[in-house]
């Protein structure tokens, strides 16, 4: 520290000190104990701010617009499954080529109204008619031959006959002769070689018809099953002659069943093989309904379960007529059938809109059907807080489902709040937070 002087203008001179004018300042040190104690205070404050407001590691906050929030409530459940069925024809016969060829005519054409056995189409085939009509001379050929054998045997039976006529008659006279020469003999008006004679020739005659008849009867069973073998084969050559005719026939197309032509679109000249499909023939007038289902209900859908369908300002009734079990994509297909008329506006490849009945009504607990169900299966799902500012993951049970509600048996009750839009990137969440209050 410098002391400075200060002297007056008036020539007098003062010694000035500075002692007045300088103090000491004393400087307060702050407590060591209370800077730690506030250090701990503030640690905590901010601990338990980063508690309160930090996420949580299965949490998560969203944007309450972007939610669906729906009230649990207790109800009627309508047990139905809204469809959207194709028309398709009742009945489908397709038309395939049964022996290849050339088109050298056509009948009709495609989209026309056909009956069973109409001409609709006429092939040529070179080869089959030479091999057919081979085949027919072949087997008038055998056909032949077996009549040729069959006269034979009778020929043969005939011949039997006589030499058994014969044998017959020759031992008659035998034994006519024996007895005439029989009392002369004992009385002696007969030789005795004579009556030997007589009575060798009767027995000649007795065994000559035994044998005889041995050997007609064992030829009779002899010829009758060779009779039976060839009829059997002269049956199975008829058959065969009448398929190669036949096969001769199918180069003329025809109509299986009456209705309408579909796909028929072959051209004059052209050559098809044999099983080519050619097109079909659809019923007429008479639809069914074809319908794809999720494989949700593959255990619920039966045959002869009802249905409805609006058409024409009226209601329809169907039901499952066939439930084809095979599912593809996550979906099987069911056939329905008019029960009392179809409408006569639809027209095949139509959309329909079908309501399928799969139980009857009953109160429940509902929760409307939303995009959640496609993430949880119905397994859980996120309630609101009574606060409405959060949400928390909360398992349930369910039961049936609708196109508007699913059925409740556990984990909710009437007056609650659930989100019902999809859980897209939430599926791992335990806890929502929301921007803003609902």
């Amino acid at each position: 520290m410098s002391v400075m002087e200060f002297r007056k203008t008036g020539g007098e001179t003062e010694a000035v000190s500075g002692g007045a004018m300088d103090r000491v300042v004393v400087r307060r040190k702050i407590d060591k104990r209370v800077l730690i104690a506030g250090a701990g205070g503030l640690a905590l404050l901010l601990i338990l701010l980063f508690w309160l407001f930090a996420p949580r590691a299965g949490s998560q906050s969203v944007a309450a617009d972007r939610l669906s929030i729906s009230v649990v409530t207790n109800g009627v459940f309508e047990d139905f499954l809204p469809l959207r069925a194709r028309v398709t024809p009742l009945v489908t016969v397709y038309l395939d080529a049964v022996e290849g060829g050339r088109v050298e005519e056509m009948a009709v054409e495609d989209g026309a109204d056909v009956t069973k056995g109409q001409l609709l189409a006429v092939l040529s085939n070179a080869d089959l008619q030479l091999s057919t009509l081979a085949r027919q001379t072949e087997v008038e050929q055998q056909l032949n031959n077996m009549r040729s054998q069959e006269l034979a045997l009778q020929q043969t039976r005939s011949a039997n006959m006589r030499d058994l006529n014969q044998a017959q008659t020759d031992l008659a006279k035998a034994e006519r002769q024996y007895n005439l020469y029989k009392p002369l003999a004992e009385k002696g008006f007969v030789s005795s070689k004579q009556f030997n004679d007589t009575r060798d020739d009767l027995n000649y005659q007795r065994q000559r018809l035994a044998i005889l008849k041995r050997s007609i009867s064992q030829d009779e069973a002899l010829q009758a099953s060779q009779l039976a073998q060839l009829r059997a084969s002269a049956s199975s050559l008829n058959s065969s002659l009448g398929i190669a005719r036949s096969s001769l026939s199918q180069l003329n197309i025809r109509a299986p069943a009456s209705g309408q032509l579909s796909g028929f679109t072959i051209q004059l000249g052209q050559s098809l093989q044999q099983g080519e499909r050619l097109g079909q023939i659809d019923s007429a007038g008479s639809n069914k309904l074809v319908a794809d289902v999720d494989e949700f209900y593959l255990g619920r859908v039966q045959r002869d379960q009802q249905a409805t369908v609006d058409a024409d300002g009226k209601t329809y009734r169907l039901k499952v007529n066939k439930v084809l079990p095979q599912v593809r994509n996550g979906q099987f297909q069911i056939e329905l059938i008019f029960i009392n008329g179809e409408p006569k506006s639809i027209q095949r490849g139509q959309t329909m809109q079908v309501k399928l009945t799969l139980g009857d009504s009953s109160r429940a607990v509902l929760v409307p059907n939303g995009a959640f169900f496609n993430d949880t299966g119905g397994q859980w799902v996120f309630v609101v807080d009574r606060g409405g500012s959060s949400a928390t993951k909360r398992p349930i049970q369910i039961g049936r489902k609708n196109a508007d509600f699913i059925e409740v048996i556990s984990g909710l009750k009437p007056g609650e709040k659930v989100i019902t839009s999809s859980y897209s990137g939430l599926v791992d969440k335990d806890h929502l937070t929301f921007d803003s209050d609902q």
